[in-house]
């Protein structure tokens, strides 16, 4: 995971990468809740769940990349998919896939497991 990313961006524009992973995100998880919770259920209940488990590791920062793009595949289906407006679904595609491009930034789960780690060496 550390090859995909140069660094993990941290200060402001790591601040401004967990905003759009959380916006992102939790946008993914409503549209799934609310698409599940119709009688009857819409028809894009598939794709909507699955993106639903996007933002789930979009939120949490974790396998951000693929995370991303799969995000941003599901909702291209359901926009092409959807007769009705589709400009919600282009938008977090188009979202999801800068946070697959630029990367989770530092204050995300990937940034724990796979970021540079540092080490100290000990007093003499």
């Amino acid at each position: 995971m550390q090859r995909l990313f140069s660094s993990f961006a941290n200060g402001w524009p790591g601040a401004g990468l967990l905003i759009q992973r959380l916006l992102v995100g939790i946008g993914l998880l409503y549209l799934a809740v609310e698409c599940l919770s119709r009688i009857p259920v819409c028809r894009s209940a598939v794709p909507q769940g699955i993106g639903a488990a996007a933002g789930i590791l979009l939120v949490a920062g974790l396998w951000t990349p693929l995370a991303g793009v799969l995000a941003a595949f599901v909702e291209m289906w359901i926009a092409v998919s959807a007769s009705d407006n589709a400009s919600v679904p282009v938008v977090l595609a188009v979202l999801a896939l800068t946070l697959a491009m630029i990367g989770p930034g530092a204050w995300s789960v990937d940034a724990r497991l796979y970021g540079r780690k540092r080490f100290d060496m000990p007093e003499r």
